[in-house]
């Protein structure tokens, strides 16, 4: 019997414990003002906010410049292709759906390479070793610009998080479509002609 009572205390004595923490958090929130996580410097301003370090870029908004050296060694901006539509695709070796895209935007390239540039960068740093993003290109012939992202700053940059991801950019360098999947041929005929 005296086990049992004892058990009960200790039930409620936790009990009791877990609800005076949650009390004391309630107040706690409640008790904080705005201005007290306001960035801005302007105490009067409401509906503040921190956003996260990785900005993301919506229709409209000028694509992120970038450098880097493609496969070939050759060093690729992507402000110097303005005047030109690009078809920018984030792509790694290891990503089926990247590899079913990737005849398909060869064809297009092939099509219409005076019109638009395709550049593919590839994900290097998630690749198990760089050499397979050259003998996987050379194995299938593939002609468009390989950049690639040794250090991940072009991903973060458009924050990538799933591949392949593809941004379309009109010549102004302004971002018209982001498509998340892979692309056929009709498809990206489809886009560039609506850019």
């Amino acid at each position: 019997m005296v086990k049992r009572i004892v058990g009960v205390l200790l039930i409620i004595v936790l009990a009791g414990g877990v609800l005076f923490n949650y009390v004391q958090q309630r107040k706690e929130s409640e008790s904080t003002t705005a201005n007290e996580y306001n960035v801005t410097g302007d105490t009067d301003a409401k509906g503040g906010m921190i956003s996260s370090v990785q900005e993301t870029h919506e229709i409209g908004d000028t694509a992120p410049d970038f450098e880097l050296n493609t496969l070939r060694g050759e060093k690729l901006q992507l402000s110097k292709l303005r005047g030109k539509k690009v078809i920018l695709n984030f792509w790694a070796t290891w990503c089926p759906p990247c590899r079913e895209e990737m005849p398909e935007m060869q064809k297009f390239n092939d099509d219409f390479k005076e019109e638009v540039e395709i550049v593919a960068v590839n994900l290097t740093e998630s690749e198990n070793k760089e050499a397979n993003v050259a003998e996987y290109i050379d194995k299938y012939q593939y002609t468009y610009p390989i950049p690639l992202d040794k250090k991940a700053k072009v991903r973060s940059a458009y924050t990538i998080i799933a591949v392949p991801t593809t941004y379309f950019i009109n010549q102004e360098g302004k971002i018209t479509k982001i498509h998340p999947g892979p692309m056929d041929y009709d498809f990206m005929k489809e886009t560039v002609k609506s850019m």
